[in-house]
């Protein structure tokens, strides 16, 4: 008989690509009871070298996918962190060929959710489980706890559900993970969140940049107004960080590092995604498209170069009353983030139904509470809204946020003046604001545009007083004018 001490123990999660956030997911499920992690990587090196690094992981390594399949309990469940794209295709085709029927294969990158519904259809024809699931929060948080929008079938939910609560980061008592939806559900909540992302990072850099302008503050002074404004509503990951930047001094030149930093961000691709998946959906995300722009423009310094030329306003930028005015910045800053936050869920809902998901949005902001780049205090307020109302057509419109709105618009419109006036790009504070305006207008001029398109492309148009299509017969001299009912 064989001893059965001498049976190779076999991992419940494996863990391909073994970079820093592949070794980090894999030390993070090793260190949870109950996991056991099997690891891959093309380059046997780094295997070798997470394996040495940390022997009290318990890893077991595999040196190709035969092995790898081998060191696995069924169903096997295995997640991918590779590069986006042709890098992802060629592990899911590997892993296709040593997995069977009901195994899972989870893609945990940044894919497009079209390429990830793609991929799903592909796979589920051999009968295996595919799952695209975002997970936020950096290198820091796939260690320690991201927050997870695993999408797939629920079958593979049932196995891996417990997996990736049991790495999740936790807030208020709960995993910080949720079923989000089938297919491409996972990456297309990734996406958007990406997006509100951007956003967010936009408004608190005009809100510096006002305030080092209008104030002549430096960056350490400012560091403190956002420190103290991290102890209020505006309290989140992102405000948090923005005063540790902004204390940094730069050990080479003495002077405050964002000073050095070029001023030139790049972007890697899920905001431009957000985007365009929004003008698809026909719903407006307009303050993530300023703060996506603003990176473009940013990183275009040879037009900035010759584009410097170009007068502004004569005057040097400075306010009389300095903490009236920092008020004002902190106000206009919390308007603005609520309305990227209410585009972004418009977004996950226009998404939902059109591609036939199910998604809790109530959930979805529960589970950005912790471990996200973009977790904050007030995300308990969205599901609050949520939860009274899940039908709810615009978040803004929650007694909460309505009323934050309402108190601060003043504050927002003389921020957006004052910026306008003194020549300070602020993008995302006014295209907010505009939005803002927009969406609580009674009547816009929708109505002209109609009748433009009428006149030169016959595209019809609807009347407020009777039913049906219409068409004008404009004349030369647009004096004679037939309407034809086209309905």
């Amino acid at each position: 008989m064989t001893d059965a001490s001498s049976t190779p123990a076999l991992a419940n999660i494996g863990v391909v690509g073994l970079a820093v956030m592949g070794s980090n997911l894999a030390r993070n499920l090793a260190s949870r009871e109950g996991n056991t992690v099997a690891v891959y990587n093309r380059s046997r090196s780094k295997t070798d070298e997470l394996v040495a690094e940390h022997p009290e992981a318990g890893f077991i390594p595999a040196f190709s996918y035969e092995e790898f399949a081998a060191s696995l309990s069924k169903p096997r469940t295995a997640i991918i962190m590779v590069k986006a794209g042709r890098p992802t295709d060629a592990v899911i085709d590997s892993l296709v060929e040593v997995f069977e029927p009901g195994d899972i294969i989870v893609d945990g990158g940044n894919a497009y959710f079209p390429d990830t519904i793609r991929r799903e259809k592909a796979v589920r024809e051999t009968g295996i489980n595919f799952v695209g699931a975002g997970i936020s929060g950096g290198e820091e948080g796939a260690l320690t706890g991201p927050s997870i929008m695993p999408g797939g079938s629920d079958e593979s939910w049932v196995t891996l559900g417990p997996i990736l609560k049991s790495i999740a980061a936790v807030a208020e008592g709960e995993p910080c993970v949720t079923h989000v939806g089938h297919d491409g559900a996972g990456h297309f909540v990734k996406m958007v969140h990406n997006g509100i992302e951007y956003a967010d990072m936009q408004l608190i850099a005009e809100a510096y940049d006002l305030i080092r302008r209008g104030t002549g503050k430096t960056p350490a002074e400012i560091a403190d107004v956002f420190a103290e404004w991290n102890k209020g509503e505006l309290e989140s990951y992102l405000i948090e960080i923005t005063a540790e930047v902004l204390r940094q001094v730069d050990a080479e030149t003495g002077k405050p590092l964002v000073d050095v930093i070029l001023d030139q961000a790049g972007a890697k691709g899920t905001g431009a995604w957000t985007v365009q998946t929004a003008l698809a959906l026909g719903v407006p995300v307009s303050g993530i498209a300023e703060a996506t722009f603003a990176r473009s423009l940013s990183s275009h310094p040879e037009q900035r170069a010759v584009a410097a030329s170009l007068p502004g306003p004569d005057e040097e930028f400075r306010v009389d009353d300095v903490d009236g005015f920092i008020e004002d910045v902190r106000q206009a800053l919390f308007a603005s983030k609520i309305i990227a936050y209410s585009q972004g869920f418009d977004e996950i809902r226009a998404g939902a139904a059109e591609y036939n998901w199910t998604i809790d949005l109530g959930a979805v902001s529960k589970i950005w509470r912790a471990g996200c780049i973009i977790r904050a205090q007030f995300l308990n307020r969205i599901a609050d809204a949520y939860a009274e109302q899940p039908d709810l057509p615009v978040l803004a419109t929650a007694p909460y946020f309505a009323e934050a709105l309402t108190r601060g618009q003043a504050a927002w419109r003389r921020v957006v003046v004052a910026a306008t006036q003194a020549g300070i790009p602020s993008p995302a504070f006014s295209s907010s604001l505009a939005y803002y305006d927009g969406i609580r207008a009674e009547r816009l001029p929708a109505a002209l545009v109609q009748g433009q398109r009428d006149f030169f492309g016959a595209h019809t148009y609807k009347r407020i007083d009777k039913e049906g299509t219409f068409h004008t017969q404009w004349s030369g001299d647009r004096t004679e004018i037939e309407a034809e009912d086209t309905h």
